[in-house]
């Protein structure tokens, strides 16, 4: 029996509540090895530096986020969804950003935002699941892989560091984790708030199991314990540590902006944690555009605006750099529904950490086209081997299975 169907039918969920399968599945560790990857995973020293990571799920549409409004065929493609030059946020005299998004002009005009355009991969795949796979596992388009990125840095991280388990060098705030979390032997928490986890862990039969010692021959009970053992001890960390500092900042009250909240909360609680994952969804516009992406970016924005007014107030600008990605752009051309369809190339923003931020590379091309949709300049794996060995100090080839040219964006 696999392991996550022993969890699944284990006595455990059926024992006085249905939430404890939730909180172990938030810590579940595999134990399948790392396919695909090459070259030993080594520990790494921490930087100090700590790595957030949006995702815009649904694929958002990058050409009406980081608008070409001097480009003719832009206009020509899309009749009843470009956005009117005299509305773009202008960044230079080729690109501005959609008018949702005043808060990140602002922060480009602060030197905190950096635009890289044409991201994606060779040989695209459109379906959502798909492409989020190779995303999140950075893979290669026709290679299957069973962990993620964070999680392979969650591996080599955490190599040789005993009592580690309840300093959860990632979280995802969410109640379930995303494949990107997921490492051979270490995983990320997922979490949704710290104190309704801890509740989750209290009670006499949770505390009596986790302080059990199983039999070791007995290898899925062994992993139950081990799993319960350790998201019992990393929710008290957590919680305890967030007892004591809550923000000042004042956050949009929707999903995006109470999930950043927590991430702020987090970081200034001193929570050991060097990954936060987030996500947003809803970007799959295929029918009536314009209003849609218009009221979620206008979440993100408001969003991600007060998170870095809180990382300033908070004197953690420097130590913070917020990553944000969606895993597929939308066709140059609009189709009939005042919407866009699944394509290929999109942009990536960097905001805060350093300064000195830009416009990274020129603005996708319109006239040189595959089928219809962009072609790719910047393999999205040079962004994360820039973010693995600059940001988080740690031997990006290892954990990526191969070398990718970094850009020099951190």
């Amino acid at each position: 029996m696999k392991r996550r169907h022993f969890l699944q039918q284990s006595a455990f969920a059926t024992a006085g509540t249905m939430l404890i399968p939730s909180f172990l599945k938030a810590f579940e560790t595999q134990a399948k090895g790392l396919a695909g990857a090459t070259g030993a995973l080594t520990g790494s020293s921490p930087t100090g530096k700590i790595l957030v990571v949006v995702q815009l799920s649904g694929g958002n549409d990058g050409l009406n986020t980081v608008v070409p409004y001097r480009n003719d065929i832009y206009y020509r493609e899309r009749p009843g969804i470009a956005i009117k030059p005299d509305k773009v946020l202008t960044l230079n005299d080729e690109v501005g950003l959609n008018p949702a998004l005043a808060p990140l002009r602002a922060l480009y005009d602060d030197g905190l935002l950096t635009v890289i355009n044409n991201v994606g991969y060779p040989n695209p795949d459109r379906s959502h699941f798909r492409s989020m796979d190779i995303w999140q596992t950075a893979s290669n388009s026709d290679q299957y892989l069973q962990t993620g990125w964070v999680g392979r840095y969650l591996d080599a991280a955490c190599a040789g560091q005993p009592g580690v388990a309840n300093r959860p060098k990632a979280i995802e705030v969410d109640d379930t984790l995303s494949l990107s979390m997921k490492g051979r032997g270490q995983n990320a928490l997922a979490l949704i708030d710290p104190k309704k986890l801890f509740n989750q862990t209290r009670g006499n039969l949770v505390e009596t199991l986790a302080a059990a010692k199983p039999d070791p021959h007995h290898g899925d009970v062994a992993y139950l314990y081990k799993t319960l053992a350790e998201t019992t001890s990393s929710a008290a960390y957590v919680y305890d540590k967030t007892k004591v500092a809550k923000t000042q900042t004042t956050y949009p009250a929707h999903e995006l902006g109470n999930r950043l909240k927590t991430v702020s909360e987090l970081i200034q609680s001193g929570v050991e944690t060097q990954v936060y994952y987030v996500s947003i969804g809803g970007f799959d516009t295929h029918i009536n555009q314009p209003g849609q992406q218009e009221r979620l970016l206008k979440q993100y924005g408001e969003a991600v605006g007060a998170f870095m007014q809180d990382m300033k107030a908070s004197g953690r600008m420097q130590d913070v750099l917020l990553m944000t990605f969606s895993e597929f752009g939308r066709r140059v051309k609009q189709n009939a529904s005042n919407g866009t369809d699944h394509g290929t190339a999109n942009n990536v923003f960097l905001l805060g950490g350093m300064g000195n931020r830009k416009v990274f590379n020129p603005a996708p091309t319109l006239t040189d086209l595959d089928e219809g949709d962009l072609r790719y300049s910047v393999d999205f794996r040079s962004i994360y081997a820039t973010l693995l060995h600059d940001w988080l100090g740690t031997n990006d080839a290892a954990i990526l299975g191969q070398k990718f040219d970094r850009l020099g964006v951190v």
